[in-house]
């Protein structure tokens, strides 16, 4: 029986004085660690097992952490992690005072540039190969990014800055067709084209001005270490273009590349999912899903905009009922947005279903391209509040805050499934006045039956959900259940009158009227953060209106909210039914 390898690599040094015959075993070994500790602990899987190779000859070849190694988006970057003096630490992956998902520049010198969303990588090690040419440091400059990544637009604009230069910057373009759901577009087709055998003189690159190698078999370790060593004898800008496979070395996550990129809990054995039992509850992401199937039925105008995010934002069987009226744009949030501006001024509703930590991607777009021309779009915002184990890359906590300070745009968050279903009918069977966002969380529900008849509702009114005769809470959007509950919690629930915001933009003012005259005490509840807030913006219109009240906000505080399970999260902030009860007893203290 041999001896285990991977315990023995406390940093690439010693990865170094192995010999080639000995890496396929530490393959082996890094693979088999990869799906132990996320078969426990979930995380992204196919990325990290399809990049094993690649990652040790990397760390083989160039001499890190002085040469520069940067992991676009950071999804494939386990096994970095474990190379990189964090293989006893790994079994804390995205738990709360654990290791990171992403590379995160706290965390290890290894780590020189902080990723989460794609295509940044490019332009990151240009600048840094830039400075060091500057400042005269002899470093490889070193960038991996995916064939979904590379087609967006921050891709391109460093790929023909890059091509003016003469920086030491070498990319690794990791091809393996596909990003969360199947790459998508032009590019894709042209990777797919380029013939092993033959290799092009010219293509897209060599025109660029980037001197291109490959395609090379991503999982052949001598042909890995031999190209990367020919290429790191080169200065100047260059691209290796490697072949991988998605989830290699596990057959269930080569055989369903998609549900294998980040899976949950798992046999890490046979492969089969340990799904917990929801009780009948549905995600949030299916119920928009299921809606907009039976809507575009009925609606031919509708038209449904996704940036690379079909699977997640619940569109998979929307796109195969209507693939002419579903559109995966690829990792293009900017593009994404304006297109559907485009769509909307011939007549169109366009529904953009977009991640809220991506929607922040397309921000000038929003403004300029939709907002500012009073085009009727309608954004979906997925993932708003707190996603959990993702950490700050991919919490949803700013669109309210950047959302509300924009004309013309109206803002609102269901606060459950039937009024997430009722919201997208209602909007659908009218012709839009201008721009609308409606956000709803990551995740399960609490209503065991949400599909009932569809409902016209106001969408402009809020509501009263209890009377009480002491203080009054307004919550915003889902975490309506924390507060019931945290009323519940009470000594005297009589005392605590509950709200239900309704719009956050514009404000129901009549409602707002009825619990500023009645109560000199509110709280108000919102999963985002505080400043710019759904809080901020009821202390502004009580100002304004010359109220008086005590108001205290319960949200997330001016800082970047860690990665953690999401009841640990909840807890920590103070978002959950114990704290929010704790709150309103001080409150009826004072």
């Amino acid at each position: 029986m041999q001896n285990a390898l991977l315990p023995l690599i406390e940093s690439p040094f010693e990865l170094r004085k192995l010999s080639p015959n000995e890496l396929p075993q530490l393959a082996d070994e890094l693979r088999s660690e990869i799906i132990q500790v996320v078969a426990a602990q979930e995380g992204h899987l196919g990325a990290s097992l399809g990049v094993v190779e690649l990652t040790l000859a990397l760390h083989y070849v160039f001499n890190t952490p002085d040469d520069l190694l940067v992991w676009d988006v950071g999804h494939q970057a386990y096994g970095h992690k474990m190379l990189t003096g964090r293989l006893k630490a790994f079994d804390r992956l995205r738990q709360w005072d654990g290791l990171s998902g992403f590379p995160k520049r706290e965390e290890s010198p290894y780590d020189p540039f902080g990723t989460g969303h794609s295509s940044t990588a490019l332009s990151a090690v240009l600048g840094m190969a830039i400075a060091n040419q500057t400042t005269g440091q002899a470093r490889q400059h070193i960038a991996v990014i995916g064939d979904a990544s590379i087609a967006s637009g921050m891709a391109f604009e460093a790929l023909n800055h890059l091509g003016t230069t003469q920086a030491n910057v070498l990319i690794v373009l990791n091809d393996n067709a596909m990003g969360i759901d199947p790459s998508v577009g032009a590019l894709k087709q042209f990777f797919e084209n380029i013939d092993q055998a033959k290799g092009p003189k010219e293509n897209i690159f060599t025109h660029l001005n980037i001197r291109y190698s490959g395609p090379v078999d991503g999982h052949d370790l001598n042909a890995l270490i031999n190209a990367l060593k020919d290429l790191k004898e080169i200065q100047g800008p260059r691209i290796l273009h490697i072949r991988t496979i998605k989830g290699k070395g596990l057959a269930s996550a080569e055989a369903d590349q998609v549900l294998f990129h980040s899976p949950g809990k798992f046999d890490p054995l046979t492969g089969k999912l340990n799904k917990k039992a929801q009780l009948g509850k549905t995600k949030f992401q299916t119920v928009v899903g299921k809606t907009l199937a039976t809507l575009f039925k009925e609606n031919p105008r509708l038209m449904a905009i996704t940036p690379a995010m079909p699977t997640g934002s619940g569109l998979t069987p929307l796109m195969q009922l209507f693939p002419d009226r579903c559109l995966d744009v690829g990792i293009a949030e900017q593009h994404a947005v304006t297109l559907a501006a485009g769509m909307a001024t011939q007549g169109i509703l366009p529904i953009c279903i977009i991640y809220s930590t991506f929607l922040q991607r397309a921000y000038d777009q929003i403004i300029h391209d939709v907002v500012l021309q009073n085009l009727p779009v309608l954004f979906c915002i997925d993932r708003a509040g707190l996603v959990g184990h993702d950490g700050p890359t991919h919490h949803g906590v700013f669109d309210l805050a950047f959302l509300r300070t924009l004309p013309h745009l109206t803002l609102l968050a269901p606060s459950d499934e039937v009024q997430l279903r009722n919201t997208l009918f209602t909007l659908t069977q009218q012709t839009l006045k201008g721009p609308v966002a409606l956000r709803y969380p990551r995740g399960y529900g609490t209503l065991e039956s949400w599909e009932l008849a569809f409902e016209t509702i106001d969408l402009l009114k809020g509501s009263c959900l209890k009377n009480g005769k002491s203080v009054a809470v307004i919550s915003s959007g889902t975490i309506k259940t924390e507060v019931k509950d945290a009323i519940a919690q009470m000594e005297d629930p009589s005392l605590v009158a509950h709200y239900d915001l309704g719009p956050i933009k514009p404000l129901d003012q009549s409602m707002l009227e009825d619990v500023f005259t009645n109560f000199n005490k509110v709280l108000t509840v919102e999963d985002s953060a505080l400043a710019g807030g759904v809080g901020s913006a009821i202390i502004e219109w009580a100002s304004d209106h010359h109220y008086s009240a005590k108001v205290k906000r319960i949200g997330l505080a001016d800082t970047f909210i860690p990665y953690g399970a999401p009841a640990v999260l909840n807890d920590k902030f103070g978002l959950n039914a114990k704290h929010i009860a704790t709150s309103l007893s001080l409150l009826l203290k004072e």
